[in-house]
């Protein structure tokens, strides 16, 4: 029989795509809360020797995270016989090193607690910097979609004579790839992040690029920052409006409106958390990828 996939609330809209694509059963849980705010879970189809996966976008995870435990722990104690774990934006991959004594270093906390609930892990793009991969902290089969190429194609198609942007130095690895991909050329600026809210970023040198489009691209975009500052760089060199594109797009504290607001011509992110700016489908990527993992971990 073919897994059941189950979609947390909130998650509907691309798991149900991903089912489609993978001719998965897609089945239905019910999560809510009682007067009290305990979380009460239920699932609608029988899980005994069945293989189910769970998918669940981590962005305000800590909202989320009991939910799908429950979920997960239900479907275990109810027989199923695998529970994988789909999670196209992976939560608390930030904190890998202590930046202060005293510090929780939280993404290999949170990493021990997926795989001691998961069987397999599939995500989009995790916020890889001081990491290699996910299996320095996830014990458990994981796989990610990368998504360069897909964004490379979607610039191509749609931005005439694109010049990409990176935040900083670490971002360097993965724009490069982009823009090599989409045949455009790119350039890195340097940021100083002072918190979580307040950010300098280098003015970049744009002189020679006066006739391409900027092309601001991050993993994440939160709270849009560095990429305000950079827009407010890019008006002062005189340069055409940018286009801003994230992977991820977690626009907290307004941070959309707010990127309109500061002159960018377009926001573009990845389906990978259901907004009004994706343009960019990932669920392709995400089921070949889950295909193959399970193909894989059967083969085993």
């Amino acid at each position: 029989m073919n897994p059941f996939l189950f979609a947390l609330p909130d998650n509907d809209v691309l798991a149900s795509t991903l089912a489609k694509k993978l001719g998965f059963e897609k089945g239905r849980v019910v999560s809510r809360r009682f007067p009290d705010g305990e979380t009460y879970v239920r699932f609608e189809e029988a899980v005994a020797d069945r293989e189910i996966i769970l998918f669940c976008s981590l962005n305000t995870p800590d909202d989320k995270i009991l939910p799908l435990y429950f979920l997960a722990e239900t479907a275990r104690d109810l027989g199923a016989k695998k529970i994988g774990l789909v999670a196209p934006y992976l939560a608390y991959m930030r904190q890998d090193i202590r930046f202060k004594e005293g510090e929780g270093v939280t993404s290999r906390y949170f990493s021990k607690f997926i795989s001691n609930t998961f069987d397999w892990l599939v995500t989009v793009d995790p916020h890889l910097h001081r990491y290699h991969s996910l299996n320095e902290i996830y014990s458990i089969p994981n796989r990610i979609v990368h998504a360069a190429n897909i964004i490379a194609q979607w610039i191509q198609a749609q931005i005439k004579k694109p010049l990409l942007i990176g935040p900083d130095s670490e971002s360097e690895q993965w724009v490069s790839d982009v823009a090599k991909q989409a045949q455009a050329p790119y350039i890195i600026l340097q940021k100083i992040r002072h918190g979580d809210n307040h950010v300098d970023v280098s003015i970049p040198a744009v002189e020679k690029w006066k006739a391409h489009t900027p092309v601001l691209i991050d993993d994440i975009i939160s709270t849009g920052h560095t990429m305000m500052e950079t827009i407010g760089h890019l008006k002062k060199a005189k340069m055409p409006q940018p286009v801003c594109i994230g992977v991820h797009g977690i626009f907290s504290d307004n941070a959309y409106e707010n990127l309109r607001n500061a002159g960018a011509q377009k926001i573009v992110t990845c389906n990978t958390l259901f907004h009004s700016s994706n343009a960019i489908d990932v669920t392709d990527a995400l089921a070949a990828v889950v295909k193959q993992l399970q193909k894989e971990e059967k083969i085993s």
